[in-house]
């Protein structure tokens, strides 16, 4: 692979115009087609196999005009103090603002007025209408939302408090000034870490021409293929971040040639054909991360994996043809290692470098990680300890783990929604925040209308329920909807022990009446996805470190060093989750983090940090490791291989992670629970996967094993394919490549 890969580099080195065209052309043809594809509707959420989406199927299939899967939204009145809201003049302008909701948007399937649901509190002070729409949240228009937000806001003028809870008013987070706090911040390392700003730009440009070619091809394809608007996001945030990655690791390995005196043609071959392979089976792993979400069976959450895949494919691609061009076109402005742009104060140098004998060869430099990991040579046992004990200690909070979906309970205390559920809560109870909708199929029962009655009966007399409104049965009479208020708020696990205990009872209430008892709603649907992604975690994370796994055997010719590569891989992710338990669930410096509410993790978290977190992971993992395996393969004792590795690496994948975790810390700035969450998590698992796995535990592992760590058993050695990352074929070459080159181009364009 190395010596095919080498030919691309001088190739595309060679024949920049051509190549920098197909990638302009890329960029427009996917710009141009997302500009004329047309609008596309949100992607529709669906579980399926979960007992909650099988009851909105029978409810869409019997009951249309009920919307069972459509936005709602519950606008809360509360009266002024020492007023209540059966006063004539509030109650007025609550049937004026109850009409003016049916009215303002053509998507609004119908809104009840407390006075007629009798939703008023006992104490008269407040009083809620339910308003019910035809399409989902995802799929509401802006349009209806601001009508909403008008009427509510005009109700207000009377002097009644007025606010709005539901998923009406959920929309995605923007997210275009994280992005951008994220790219300077990855500006700024970048011209840190190669002193030029040529070097450094090369990076920036060719990571956002993958991002813009991935999100235009994503919106050209949305409509067609039901994509989301999360779906864009995810991979925008992913694209971004490898792509940034691995063209600093080929352009930090094409200054390294340029240092050790080799034409710039030949020293971007080279470039390619080494660090171009570790991008290459980096890029695998992280693909291999993300299409393995399919495994969930969450339609959404599968899209949303081969899309974010498939930007990370144009990313690899991207460095390993465009970045080589691209350097063609730098020329000179692209120093060799060690060198600064005069921008930068390089020029000061020149004069006592030219003093420097032609014949004479500098020595390496020793750098901060050069220094770290003779250190780590030095003490491997300790580092070991001190690194696997504290991320250990890290972990402990995941013990205690409680997963769940957000509700209303945990926006910010300034939203609407909040002081909506805030309202509820105080006036009526928790429980009220998120009702039950249990469906009866009566098609098997006798006499369906008592069947409904007994169902009603039967609930009434479970733990932790509140109220249960009378069965309302459809016009065919084969269906019934019964409401059910638990006594505990909806992310409670009182409220889930409920649903578990009506679907318990639905077994007898069965072989009872005949009729089938299924419970459904927005609380249902987050417990049933909860518990699908808690199930569906251990097959993930055996098929993605499974196949990763192979993988690095092939790479690094060992079964010890990929052992060791997952194994620290789930210390890093434990202890990263340990952390979130401990700020969002517990809330440990939570202020510091703009955390209002604690409560449950989202239950999408682990397996969402597994997918991301592992394919980063093994970037710095492959990139890392596979210079101290040149080293060794080149000659080096193994404790030797380890500080050269680092000589060369640690510098760039420490950029890398610093980059990595400035893109993520952005969103926690967010004033969304969800995405702020997301946003710690995945920046404090790249923080203690590079720093302390990759940068501590990986060199203190290595020294101790010596040349066990690269010991694989002769039958494996013969039977695995020789992909030669370590760029062993390139020594062949010598000084004489360039005059190779020429040829072995001709035969490549020729293929």
């Amino acid at each position: 692979m190395a010596t095919f890969l080498y030919k691309l580099g001088r190739l595309a080195f060679r024949r920049r115009h051509f190549v920098a065209l197909i990638w302009v052309a890329l960029l427009t043809l996917a710009g141009v087609g997302a500009a004329s594809a047309p609008t596309a509707a949100s992607s529709s959420f669906s579980i399926p196999g979960t007992e909650a989406q099988k009851a909105f199927d029978l409810l869409e299939d019997r009951v249309p005009e009920a919307s069972a899967d459509g936005a709602t939204a519950r606008v809360v009145f509360k009266a002024p103090d020492g007023e209540k809201v059966t006063d004539p003049a509030n109650k007025a302008e609550i049937q004026k603002t109850v009409s003016a909701l049916k009215s303002g948007s053509d998507d609004v399937a119908r809104a009840d007025s407390p006075f007629q649901a009798k939703t008023v509190s006992k104490d008269g002070s407040t009083a809620y209408a339910s308003v019910s729409y035809k399409v989902t949240s995802m799929e509401l228009t802006d349009d209806s939302r601001d009508a909403l937000e008008k009427t509510t806001d005009q109700a207000r003028e009377s002097g009644l408090t007025v606010e709005v809870g539901g998923d009406a008013l959920q929309a995605m987070p923007e997210t275009g000034a994280t992005e951008v706090i994220g790219i300077a911040i990855a500006a700024v390392v970048l011209v840190i870490t190669f002193g030029s700003l040529i070097a450094a730009g090369l990076p920036l440009l060719t990571a956002l021409i993958g991002v813009g070619i991935g999100v235009s091809s994503i919106t050209a394809l949305a409509s067609a293929l039901d994509l989301g608007t999360t779906t864009s996001t995810l991979a925008m945030m992913i694209g971004l971040a490898v792509g940034i990655d691995y063209a600093l690791f080929i352009v930090s390995r094409y200054r390294g040639e340029l240092a050790d005196g080799r034409d710039r043609e030949d020293a971007a071959g080279r470039a390619v054909g080494t660090a171009g392979s570790a991008v290459v089976f980096a890029g695998l792993t992280v693909v291999i991360a993300l299409v393995g979400l399919a495994v969930v069976n969450i339609p959404m959450l599968t899209k949303m994996g081969f899309a974010a895949a498939g930007t990370v494919v144009i990313a690899v691609l991207i460095a390993l043809t465009l970045i080589p061009a691209l350097l063609g076109y730098a020329g000179k402005k692209v120093k060799p290692a060690g060198e600064k742009s005069k921008v930068l104060g390089g020029g000061r140098k020149k004069a006592a470098t030219a003093s420097v004998g032609a014949t004479e060869k500098k020595q390496p430099k020793d750098n901060l990680g050069t220094r770290w990991a003779r250190f780590v040579v030095r003490r491997p046992l300790t580092v070991l300890l001190i690194g696997v004990i504290g991320l250990g200690a890290a972990a402990l909070p995941v013990s205690s783990l409680e997963l769940g979906l957000p509700d209303d309970g945990s926006q910010p205390t300034s939203t609407t929604q909040r002081k909506a559920y805030d309202l509820v809560s105080d006036g009526f109870g928790p429980g009220f925040n998120g009702p039950l909708m249990t469906v009866a199929d009566l098609d098997g029962a006798d006499d369906p209308k008592a069947a409904a009655g007994e169902i009603t009966k039967t609930i009434s007399g479970l733990d932790d329920v509140l109220s249960v409104a009378p069965p309302m049965i459809n016009k065919a009479g084969d269906t019934a909807i019964i409401s059910v208020v638990p006594s505990s708020k909806p992310s409670g696990i009182e409220t889930e022990n409920l649903v578990h205990s009506i679907r318990d009872a639905g077994a007898e209430i069965k072989s009872d009446t005949g009729a089938s008892v299924m419970v459904t709603g927005s609380t249902a649907m987050n417990i049933d996805v909860s518990e699908k992604l808690n199930d569906a975690l251990v097959p993930y994370l055996a098929l993605v470190v499974g196949l990763a796994f192979l993988l690095l055997i092939v790479v690094f010719r060992s079964i010890l060093v990929p052992l060791k590569a997952a194994l620290g891989f789930l210390l890093s992710v434990l202890a990263a989750l340990g952390a979130v338990v401990a700020v969002f669930q517990w809330g440990w410096l939570g202020s510091l983090f703009g955390v209002e509410q604690t409560g449950p993790i989202m239950s999408m978290m682990p397996i969402f940090m597994v997918g991301v977190v592992f394919g980063l992971a093994m970037d710095y993992e492959v990139f890392l490791v596979t210079r101290m395996r040149e080293a060794y393969v080149h000659g080096e004792r193994p404790g030797q291989a380890v500080v050269t590795g680092f000589r060369h690496g640690a510098r760039v994948v420490s950029a890398a992670a610093v980059i990595m975790m400035a893109v993520f810390a952005g969103f926690i700035g967010s004033s969304e629970q969800m995405v702020k969450m997301i946003g710690f998590g995945l920046a404090i698992a790249v923080f203690f996967d590079a720093f302390i796995v990759r940068m501590a535990l990986v060199p203190a592992v290595l020294a101790l094993l010596g040349k066990k760590a690269w010991w694989l058993p002769k039958w494996l050695d013969r039977a695995l394919p020789n992909v030669d990352v370590e760029g062993e074929g390139l020594r062949d070459l010598g000084t004489t490549g360039a005059a190779q080159g020429p040829d072995d181009d001709r035969e490549l364009e020729r293929v």
